[in-house]
């Protein structure tokens, strides 16, 4: 899937502040610091219950790059989704291998305004369609009136 991009300053508040905290080159203290937000980003994925096989998240330069091994493309979409959505995290390097490949979804960044039933409208052509987005974006939405703009949603393809 290669490099997916978010929009700084969007995104849950995994540290308990504005964002992570950025390194400002090789001290034993930066990089310990990038060690710090590798583990938080990789328990967070953890956390969901999502079903990768050697898990690693790293995180670099607001650069976050996921790797492991899943049999489902959506599981991969959504372990990119959970760590690309967390402030301070401004791209994904997704590497990790779907051994049962399926169509891919397109990425969606909220806009103010936005609303599921007008995304699915804009995207599917059918604003009721909107469960859909719903589904695909579980365990990251809860409530299908909780989104905010920047974050960014799977849409995944119509079967």
């Amino acid at each position: 899937m290669g490099i997916v991009s978010f929009i700084k300053g969007a995104g849950s508040k995994l540290f308990g502040t504005d964002e992570i905290e950025e390194p400002k080159g090789p001290s034993a203290v930066e990089k310990k610091a990038e060690a710090n937000a590798s583990n938080a980003l990789q328990n967070l994925v953890i956390k969901t219950g999502l079903e990768i096989e050697n898990l690693d998240v790293s995180y670099s330069s607001r650069v976050a790059t996921i790797s492991g091994t899943t049999e489902k493309q959506e599981t991969a979409e959504k372990a990119v989704l959970i760590v690309g959505n967390v402030n301070g995290v401004e791209e994904v390097n997704n590497l990790i291998e779907v051994t049962n490949p399926e169509a891919e979804a397109v990425y969606y960044t909220v806009k103010s305004g936005d609303y599921l039933s007008k995304i699915a409208k804009s995207q599917y052509g059918n604003a009721s369609q909107y469960k859909i987005i719903f589904e695909a974006n579980k365990p990251m939405l809860s409530d299908p009136d909780n989104i905010y703009p920047g974050q960014v949603l799977r849409i995944p393809p119509l079967d």
